[in-house]
């Protein structure tokens, strides 16, 4: 069944000098207007079209992507705001509406805002909202830790970033485990760091674990070999040295040169980590 808010792959029924129709199924007759149809389309091919409502209440199609759809989350940008509410720039043509009511905080034209994109069946159009903590889901019992996920940053706190795991649920990114330039409205990859009893999740940049380390510890050995064998920095330089010279966190970084130190592939001097001679 055709849905609004999301891509269809719908078949042409009818052409017209101001484009074509498409079989919506449920939603009936579906215009996709002439700039947005190719050349060779024609009756009974198929097309992916985004369908959304216009201003009189009608369903329309595009071939345009929106930044974000139905029931997803996203960073945007305010354009307008009148008396009855604000409007964002989605990507599309017309803008996405914000009620009042919807928002968390008064929206400011020209201000971004993470908001989730709903369909509000009063007005029987797409929406958006501003009061993100009612859209999110219980923590499920499928995430593992390790499990790599997208990660949303929506809100900075004294202890990190608040974040959206998997366009579906809320988890923390401390300070502690970020070692790169972060910004709200920043989309990355992540991994589960830990499932709190309480049902918080704490997210990292980078798994942890064995494998991880193995990597890590290769990485150091060719940066090593890439210098001459020497690099001025130990397990007692500043985390943000460490992160800029080999993109890791200080804790990967202890945990690799102690392994690389074990199998006697380096030496750890006062001043810094030297290849094994022979490794060389």
């Amino acid at each position: 069944m055709a849905q609004i808010g999301k891509i269809n792959e719908l078949k042409v029924i009818k052409t017209v000098d101001f484009g074509v129709y498409l079989d919506g199924e449920d939603l009936g007759e579906i215009l996709l207007p002439q700039k947005y149809v190719a050349d060779d389309l024609k009756i009974n091919d198929s097309i992916n079209v985004f369908i959304y409502r216009d201003s009189e209440d009608r369903s329309i199609a595009t071939t345009a992507i929106p930044y974000a759809m139905l029931d997803e989350f996203a960073y945007l940008r305010v354009i307008d705001v009148t008396d009855v509410g604000a409007f964002l720039d989605w990507g599309l043509e017309k803008d996405l509406f914000v009620p009042f009511r919807e928002q968390h905080t008064k929206m400011e034209r020209g201000k971004s805002y993470i908001v989730r994109i709903y369909f509000d069946n009063k007005s029987m159009r797409l929406a958006a909202s501003s009061k993100l903590d009612k859209f999110f889901y219980s923590t499920p019992a499928e995430l593992r830790v390790n499990q790599q996920v997208k990660l949303l940053i929506t809100f900075k706190t004294e202890l990190g970033y608040k974040t959206i795991i998997d366009n579906k649920y809320q988890g923390m990114l401390f300070n502690d485990d970020i070692f790169q330039s972060i910004k709200i409205g920043q989309s990355l990859t992540g991994f589960i760091k830990k499932l709190r009893s309480d049902g918080k999740v704490d997210v990292a940049i980078h798994p942890s674990g064995y494998g991880k380390i193995s990597e890590l510890s290769e990485k150091i050995l060719k940066i090593l070999k890439d210098n001459k064998g020497y690099i001025a920095v130990t397990d007692q330089s500043k985390p943000e040295l460490i992160y800029h010279l080999f993109g890791m966190s200080k804790k990967n970084f202890k945990t690799s040169i102690g392994n690389l130190y074990r199998n006697r592939l380096i030496r750890i001097e006062k001043r810094g980590i030297r290849i094994v001679n022979d490794k060389i």
